[in-house]
This record gives C-alpha cells, structure tokens and sequence, in this order.
C-alpha cells in the first residue's frame, strides 16, 4: 500500500481548489458559457464537396465572408460537411454558404438549409436548473443517511466543485455548450459521486475498526487504501477518452473534453476535497460510534 501524506498537502490542495473555483466563477459571470444551437436556436446548412475538405479552411472562409457565432463539423462522410449559424433562417442562407465556400473554387453542393429550434428553452433551462438541485438534495440524504450528515456536506461541497470549474472551464476558453456538453457534466457528477463514495466508505470502515483519534492519519490511510483502485479507474477511462477526443470527430469533441477535464476534477475532489472536507467539519469518532454510557442501571431496584 502507498504510504502519501495527502492529509498533510490539504492547505495546498485548498488553495488550488478556491483559486480555480474563483477562476471559474469570474469566467462565468463575466464571459458567460457560449450556449450552442440546441439552446439558442438557429439555422443549419449541410454542404457536400467533391472532396474532403479541410475544416480550419471553412471555418476561414465563412469568417471571412462576414459570418459569425458559427460552427462547422463534418456529417457522416468526410465530403459532407454542416454549417451551424446562430442566426434567423432566411430562403437565401444556403446559396449565401455556398457562395463563400466556393470563393477558392471548391466544388460545393448545397444538400440542405434549415430552420433549429432551440430544444431547451429558457422553460426547460428552469426545470433543469430545478432537477439538478433536486438531485443533489437526493445524494445529500443518500449519503447523510448511509453515512452521517458531515458526509453529506463533503459530498455536495465535492460535486459543486467538479461542476463549477467544468463550466468555468468552458466559459474561460469559450468552447460551445450544447446538450452533449450538458450530458458530460451529468455524467461527471456520477463518476464524482461514485469515486467519493468509495473512499468515503473506506474512512468509515478504518474509523470503526481503529482505536485512534488522529483522524488525519485514518484518512489519510484510506485514500491510500482506495488509490490504486481510483487511479486504475480513471486511468482507463481517460484512455477511452482520449481515443473520443481524437478520434471521435467534431460531433463528440466538447463531450469527450467535457468528460475528461470531469474525470481529472472528480478524482482529484475525491482526495482534496470530499475527503479533506470532513477535517473542517470537524468529524469525529464519535459521530461514527456512539458513546456508550459506563454507569448505566442494569436492573431497577423495588
């Protein structure tokens, strides 16, 4: 077993953690998430070329052309190519990308130019904002019941952590936010969730089994305890994510890098944050193992 005073970092990891959480909030308020079609609504336009083209070079000509607030991504063969403009259709949109495409004599075929409503309105924004609190409220009773309200408040202080510097990361760079972006970051808060739960059970064990009060050394035992089965795990999955992320195509390029910033957040929260937090909350022994009373009356007297 691995023997890091993780314990013995946490002023560090704290520092790290409210630097990137001050970082991410000041992106959001002050740039704001740049919300894709899916929640703005606009017009996209499919093109076929008689060759694959190269995408930086459409995205050169349609900027040029005086375009803005677009994006471009192949669509099924490599030769068909969809053009995304947050902007009202109008009938003559599809022969305006053409004719900006075809300005350096490509071949360009216009497939279709249509009409995206925005799938989440600001209705379905509120209800989502509603549900994810719901579902937060739900994992803190979950935890607080299979384990004590101070877990309860590491976990969610964990899971607001991930999820605060993920969108603050994309806010920062300004990489679109759409409904595959939406479902990254839902994803992250189970994986957060997951891997917080395993050392979260792991403290719980060593706390009952051991005689100590140094909870900084039981704690640190754990992590060290659950670390292989955490590295292993995110490991792999950023494997798997880095083959999406490169391989994957424009369509699952901001999923994968939401999902991969999410694993690196989530297992690092796990450690610094979910498990250090029960330091400042003042966990103890005896919220684990109730004190027992020495002077007890066995049997009443007549």
């Amino acid at each position: 077993m691995t023997q890091f005073d993780f314990m013995g970092k946490r002023k560090a990891a704290y520092i790290i953690s409210i630097l990137l959480t001050v970082i991410a909030l000041g992106a959001l308020a002050v740039k704001g998430l740049s919300l894709g079609l899916d929640f703005t609504g606009g017009t996209q336009v499919e093109v076929s070329y008689a060759k694959a083209p190269s995408l930086d070079e459409v995205r050169d000509e349609l900027g040029e052309a005086g375009f803005g607030n677009y994006s471009v991504q192949t669509f099924g063969a490599d030769t068909d190519v969809l053009v995304r403009l947050q902007q009202t259709f109008d009938e003559g949109i599809g022969d305006q990308v053409i004719s900006a495409l075809r300005a350096d004599g490509e071949q360009v075929n216009l497939v279709r130019a249509e009409y995206v409503g925005a799938q989440v309105g600001d209705q379905l924004r509120d209800q989502s904002g509603l549900g994810m609190l719901i579902a937060l409220g739900v994992v803190a009773l979950y935890v607080a019941f299979r384990f004590q309200y101070k877990f309860a408040l590491g976990a969610l202080i964990s899971l607001g952590h991930d999820v605060i510097i993920l969108l603050g990361f994309f806010a920062l760079f300004g990489f679109d936010f759409d409904l595959t972006v939406l479902a990254a970051v839902l994803a992250v808060i189970g994986y957060s969730l997951n891997d917080t739960i395993i050392v979260y059970d792991r403290i719980r064990e060593n706390i009952r089994r051991s005689q100590s009060n140094d909870l900084v050394k039981i704690f640190n035992d754990a992590v060290n305890q659950t670390l292989s089965r955490t590295l292993s795990t995110s490991g792999t999955t950023l494997l798997v994510l880095l083959a999406l992320f490169f391989l994957g195509g424009d369509m699952i390029h901001n999923f994968s890098l939401a999902l991969i910033v999410g694993v690196v957040l989530g297992t690092f929260s796990s450690i610094y944050v979910a498990a250090a937090m029960l330091l400042l909350v003042k966990l103890e022994r005896e919220d684990l193992i109730p004190v027992k009373r020495e002077n007890a009356v066995e049997d009443e007297l007549p």
